[in-house]
């Protein structure tokens, strides 16, 4: 049943035991409202933030890897090679893409929370080159939390879907002393060219669309130690949809062989899940590719993300630096980086490599060409 545990509508106030209003249509609650009543910072809620919240890599490949296989005619891309969403095949010219995605405040500002939330959701069917049809919400909130914070979020959250034209059918909630707010999203594809992270091919070219660092930006939030201008390059980085980046990789047609999004387990996490997917070399050169400014400051603070030790120790036992490379460790490290509403990773033909940047470019990304792929065994190689 959609919101079934909802019940009926409640103000803050009557929420606080000030008085019932059941049946009542309670008035809005501004953004300005939320921010003004709210006790505490979001970020000071939840001991992490965004996709750094996520289980570590290491974990999650250990039970999924001990679960059955399942075998249906239909199935296109189940869970077994991590890929951003599942594929189900309804005819010869239609799939059913289906993704869930949900996650703990990044960001102090409710309406912006949910906004990214929604924004990551909806990620995971845009990189399996998909188009988002609806969604569910999935609420996590305290019993005592203050209403306005949770319905500034949906709102920031129904936003950004409608900008989509995706429409949210409903949801569920849960009681939880940590606030957790997402989206599970299907969509439509065609079964002939889905998108997965199992298609690039040697000679590739490398493309990333968003610059990295919201993790390390986001932890010196929390920390109170980040600059104003960081957070807001890292929040306009995750407010920017993958939408238009989707669109001009599936209007590429056959020349985009594989595509992924950056996000919770970093560059490094989702370029390894090519490289086993694929069964290929990829060759990164790290002084291509694009950094938030702030984010190696953040990193030299010691503002480093749980998540990112954790994805470190999980894909570093594969990558490995070209001999003479001299890369920064901080940098390295960012490449380890939880990523919330990251870029768009895609394996491309070469031959085409240069034009899809500069049509990435002007469609207001950040993107860069960052390497390229190889034959050889799953490896990852800084140069």
């Amino acid at each position: 049943m959609l919101w079934a545990s909802i019940g009926c509508v409640q103000t803050p106030e009557a929420a606080r035991g000030r008085g019932p209003v059941a049946g009542d249509r309670a008035p809005e609650i501004t953004r300005e409202d939320a921010l003004a009543t709210a006790p505490v910072r979001l970020t000071q809620q939840v001991k992490a933030g965004g996709c750094a919240s996520k289980l570590p890599p290491g974990t999650l490949s250990a039970v999924l890897g001990r679960l059955p296989r399942q075998d249906h005619p239909n199935l296109l891309v189940g869970f077994e090679t991590a890929d951003d969403a599942g594929v189900f095949r309804l005819g010869p010219d239609e799939a059913l893409v289906q993704t869930v995605d949900f996650f703990t405040p990044m960001v102090d500002d409710p309406f912006t929370f949910g906004r990214i939330a929604a924004l990551n959701a909806l990620n995971d069917v845009y990189a399996m080159g998909g188009k988002p049809l609806t969604a569910l919400a999935l609420v996590c909130f305290p019993q005592s939390g203050d209403l306005g914070i949770l319905e500034q979020t949906m709102r920031g959250g129904m936003e950004a879907m409608r900008e989509a034209g995706c429409v949210v059918l409903g949801g569920h909630s849960v009681r939880d002393e940590e606030m957790k707010f997402g989206y599970a999203v299907t969509g439509l594809a065609n079964p002939k060219f889905v998108l997965t992270n199992g298609g690039a091919r040697a000679g590739d070219a490398l493309l990333f669309t968003k610059a990295l660092g919201t993790g390390a930006i986001t932890t010196a939030l929390k920390q109170g130690k980040a600059r104003q201008e960081w957070v807001d390059g890292a929040v306009a980085s995750m407010t920017l949809s993958n939408r238009a980046s989707a669109e001009i990789a599936v209007g590429a047609g056959a020349s985009v062989h594989g595509m992924t999004d950056v996000t919770g387990f970093g560059l490094m996490g989702h370029a390894r899940e090519i490289a086993m997917a694929s069964g290929v070399r990829m060759i990164v050169n790290a002084a291509a590719v694009p950094l938030l400014d702030g984010a190696l400051e953040c990193i030299e603070m010691g503002c480093v993300p749980g998540g990112l030790r954790t994805n470190r120790e999980f894909a570093e036992c594969i990558v490995e630096e070209d001999a003479g490379a001299q890369i920064p460790d901080d940098v390295v490290s960012l490449f380890y980086d939880p990523q919330t509403s990251g870029g768009l990773l895609m394996a491309v033909d070469v031959g085409c490599a240069d034009a899809l940047v500069g049509a990435l470019r002007a469609a207001g990304y950040p993107a860069a060409r960052i390497g390229g792929v190889a034959e050889g065994a799953p490896r990852i190689v800084l140069c």
